[in-house]
């Protein structure tokens, strides 16, 4: 019975600050338990365990109780985002009638934002939603290499490139998540590719989300983490690269998962809120003067960690990772 009842209801449910039209407004965030990520079942990418809180058997009873759930929490937030372990628009996690329905009981918001993989964006899929729809995309990286080894995301940019396309002339936003420091890049390396990563992503337009890896149960990331082979991002790696990106148009943002803790961005422990709450800033206003600019310590101990080059300088090393004996 406890398992019935946690089909019947989210995974995650919450209130949040974003914009919306240029203004910062109340918005609600929805977490669905759905089946699970398609490409989870084909081993999934390296950093990513939410396909732990999926379940194959969920199904469409289940999942209009959860909606069913949110409902009663929804206030009228104008900003909804809903997001499942996968894909949004991928049929075999949620059945085209359920998504059906959700549209509807939500079609009065001013903005409604869904994640989905590239392979499942098209003009088709597109027509079934709302014009007022963000579309994100979990590009993680504008490297071919560090997707396909540190990663392991089973797409291409330039499938990205296309999906992005197709959201633009369906008169839809884009958000573009990317990530800090996939495992086997060092320090300096994961700045330099999440540095290359906005600016790719912003010459699409919309959002651009970045997000520092942050260690969860279950995957490569925290085999490597337990064996030492692995360390979170600095949060000053994290505010170099807002700082320093060229973002054009598109707004930078990041709004870290664990960050301060040993799992997520983190710093010495002494800086790590102030510093934090400075990116959070920075994400609303998009002025670089909301970073901050170093006043601890361990500044100096990150910028040595620049220099170490801990691990694996690049992606393309990890085939010789591989050939160690650490499966991927």
């Amino acid at each position: 019975m406890a398992r019935r009842r946690d089909l019947d209801r989210p995974e995650a449910l919450w209130k949040e600050k974003d914009l919306s039209n240029g203004s910062e407004v109340d918005t609600m965030v929805l977490i669905l338990r759905t089946r699970g990520c398609s490409w989870s079942r084909s081993g999934g990418c390296n950093m990513c365990g939410y396909n732990i809180a999926s379940d194959g058997e969920v199904d469409t009873s289940q999942l209009l109780n959860q909606l069913d759930v949110a409902m009663e929490r929804y206030e009228g937030e104008p900003f909804v985002k809903v997001y499942t372990s996968g894909s949004f628009l991928d049929e075999r996690e949620l059945p085209p009638s359920f998504r059906d329905e959700l549209l509807q009981r939500f079609s009065s918001v001013e903005r409604l934002l869904v994640e989905s993989r590239p392979e499942f964006i098209n003009s088709e899929t597109l027509s079934a939603m709302p014009t007022h729809t963000t579309l994100a995309i979990g590009l993680e990286s504008a490297d071919d290499a560090v997707l396909r080894h540190s990663v392991r995301k089973g797409f291409r940019t330039t499938d990205y490139v296309r999906a992005a396309d197709e959201i633009r002339e369906a008169g839809m936003e884009l958000r573009s998540y990317l990530l800090l420091k996939p495992p086997f890049l060092s320090e300096a390396a994961a700045i330099a590719d999440a540095r290359d990563s906005v600016e790719f992503a912003a010459r699409h337009g919309g959002e651009v989300s970045l997000n520092p890896v942050n260690v969860q149960k279950g995957t490569l990331v925290e085999r490597l983490w337990r064996k030492g082979d692995y360390r979170p991002p600095w949060i000053w790696s994290l505010v170099e690269v807002m700082r320093t990106a060229d973002r054009g148009d598109a707004r930078l943002m990041s709004s870290p998962s664990g960050g301060g803790s040993r799992r997520g961005v983190h710093n010495c422990g002494e800086c790590d809120a102030k510093i934090l709450e400075g990116v959070q800033r920075f994400s609303f206003s998009q002025d670089p003067t909301d970073l901050a600019t170093g006043d601890c310590g361990c500044l100096s101990t990150w910028r040595r960690s620049l220099e170490e080059g801990v691990l694996l300088r690049t992606a393309v090393d990890t085939e010789r990772h591989m050939d160690d004996g650490l499966t991927i």
